[in-house]
């Protein structure tokens, strides 16, 4: 590897701020930073004495620098955070949280809808949150029905009624589908979820009041009385809430490490109410300072793309931070107001600290305790099989419904247990339909005919069957080229196919071993077995449904591909298509009316 001269890149480094990206000789992002002086940052890594072994070993690794201006700390502090979710540097502390968060989705119909909503936000309307959990919002959404008779009906749904659906009669929608209500009531009714979600309750409280005074002098007893029982509903929920605390709006970071493994427990307070919590387990680099991992939690937490929406006016750290001015300063810029990074060491701020740093650590524990006992099924298992050990085992199995729709799954297990990222789904195709022999011969060869990399060849492979299964893996890896060699292991169901009577066949068949049904070895054995049986499944059900619904349509003439998906995506889908009457499937894009009696006549003739 070339050397990297850090004299000549230093010389032609501006002082400005900005942001610094560290490649290795195969142009691999290795570390990212940001610096409101680049060179003097920079060159605090070319020291001649760094103690900091991490810094030593990053820079023995360095073959050229990139950098990139910005006009402010804060744009650097902000490009530093999204450059790390993108690269993914192995030397950054990263924050490996991938999931989408759920949010409560505001549709901008002429009637809106309320919904749950996950992953990005493209659909027009508002998006409210992000909660911690898909939990919270189920229960908002639960406890806005009761209060606020707005729908939470899917659109296709809402677009097909011809009459009041049962939400209507438990008075928790105003049906305005079919016109009980009038666009300015369900538009006042919408006003006030939107202040209700963002925080303003009271306000709520006081027109209601307004309302229901004013309804009463006009001797609309009813109306009146609707606004009671609204107002009683959201005073119950405030006193609920009262219990959670003073504060309105409060993110609580809790930390602890032991053990070499570190967690960040956050704690998400609106509108008084503890709405969820949240523990990371952040991947740190040996010899990371806490400050370092709470700095880049921060970063990556709140300035990403996703993460902007959810920056809250106060946050509680776990303890000071020597980049907290600049992290607020960032914080307040992209949430265009001002936002407070305090540590908390007395009153109700520091016993929400002292709750958040204590479910941080006790996450450790239940995960380290997790991760022993994977541990322990794992030397079991290298017992059993006689192995020196095991670092990545796989598991295939078939799945179809009489021999149609195969679908064969390979889930993959690390030293940690499931490795999802590394699943694979096969369509089988080519095969006598039942042939689970000639199936398991496409999955392998579709896995491991062109594989090369020796660090993705497992040390053992499960094959969810017999001996006839067994012999096709067998036969596949007769020819194998690959310098290391799995060992196929099949795992044969007792008679009974109860769990605790699998027999492992070994070496074709000719070796078998039976494992004590309290066996960890058996346990870890029957976790990736279900798991590949689980994946075959839902991809056989996934493959089977979309059939299903393609066919249904397929079988109308003059109904091509773009027509289908044009039914499909107006009315929300086969069920929509189906339920959708005469005149709806004519304002479908491309439908005639003659078309669209040919299509109701079809599907209701086969109802």
């Amino acid at each position: 590897m070339a050397v990297f001269d850090s004299k000549l890149f230093l010389k032609t480094l501006s002082s400005e701020p900005g942001v610094y990206r560290m490649y290795d000789n195969e142009e691999q992002v290795i570390y990212v930073g940001k610096a409101k002086n680049l060179k003097k940052r920079v060159s605090s890594y070319f020291r001649s004495n760094i103690p900091d072994g991490k810094t030593r070993a990053l820079v023995s690794n360095i073959h050229h620098i990139e950098v990139m201006l910005t006009n402010t700390e804060t744009e650097a502090l902000i490009l530093e955070s999204n450059l790390i979710k993108k690269y993914q540097p192995r030397y950054n502390i990263l924050l490996r949280d991938d999931k989408s968060y759920p949010y409560i989705y505001l549709s901008a119909h002429q009637h809106p809808r309320l919904a749950f909503h996950r992953g990005s936000r493209k659909a027009k309307g508002e998006y409210f949150g992000p909660f911690p959990s898909s939990a919270a919002v189920a229960d908002s959404l639960r406890l806005m029905q009761k209060i606020f008779p707005v729908r939470q009906c899917e659109d296709a749904y809402y677009r097909a009624r011809s009459r009041p659906c049962l939400q209507y009669q438990l008075k928790r929608c105003s049906a305005p589908c079919v016109g009980k209500v009038s666009d300015m009531d369900y538009q006042e009714q919408v006003g006030m979820v939107r202040q209700f979600l963002t925080g303003r309750s009271h306000e709520v409280i006081a027109t209601l009041i307004s309302k229901m005074e004013a309804a009463s002098m006009a001797l609309q007893f009813e109306q009146a009385a609707k606004y009671r029982d609204q107002i009683a509903l959201l005073r119950q929920m405030q006193e609920q809430q009262a219990v959670s605390g003073n504060f309105a709006e409060l993110d609580v970071i809790g930390y602890a490490e032991h053990n070499g493994l570190c967690a960040i427990h956050m704690l998400t307070i609106r509108d008084h109410k503890i709405l969820g919590t949240k523990t990371f387990f952040p991947k740190v680099p040996k010899d990371s300072l806490a400050d370092e991992v709470i700095a880049s939690f921060i970063g990556q937490y709140y300035l990403s793309t996703q993460g902007q929406g959810r920056i809250a006016k106060d946050i509680v750290l776990p303890f000071a931070l020597e980049e907290q001015t600049a992290l607020a300063e960032a914080l307040s810029a992209v949430a265009t107001r001002k936002v407070l990074l305090r540590h908390a060491e007395r009153g109700e701020r520091a016993q929400y600290l002292q709750l958040a740093n204590k479910n941080a650590m006790n996450s450790i524990l239940v995960k380290q305790s997790a991760q022993d006992s994977v541990s322990k099924r794992y030397e079991a298992l290298k017992d059993a099989l006689n192995l020196e050990t095991i670092t990545r085992m796989e598991c295939f199995d078939i799945s179809h419904t009489m021999g149609e729709n195969t679908v064969a799954s390979c889930v993959v297990f690390d030293g940690n247990g499931p490795n999802n990222k590394e699943y694979r789904r096969f369509n089988v195709t080519g095969i006598t339909g039942g042939d689970d022999y000639a199936a398991m011969s496409f999955a392998l060869n579709k896995r491991y005919g062109k594989l090369e990399d020796v660090d993705k060849v497992p040390d053992v492979i499960f094959i969810d069957g017999g001996k006839g299964q067994l012999a096709r893996a067998e036969e596949f890896f007769a020819t194998w080229t690959v310098d290391k060699m799995p060992l196929l292991v099949g795992v044969a169901k007792g008679t009974s196919r109860k769990p605790g009577l699998e027999t492992l066949l070994i070496d074709g068949g000719r070796r078998t071993i039976n494992l004590a049904s309290d066996s960890p070895a058996l346990h870890l054995i029957q976790h990736i077995r279900d798991e590949s049986h689980r994946f075959a499944i839902a991809g056989h059900r996934s493959k089977r449904q979309k059939q299903r619904t393609q066919s249904l349509l397929e079988e109308i003439a003059g109904v091509g591909q773009k027509r289908r998906q044009a039914l499909l995506k107006f009315l929300g889908g086969i069920q929509g298509v189906k339920a959708a009457n005469l005149q709806q499937l004519q304002q479908v894009p491309g439908i005639s009316p003659d078309l669209a009696q040919k299509i109701f006549n079809h599907l209701h003739d086969k109802a």
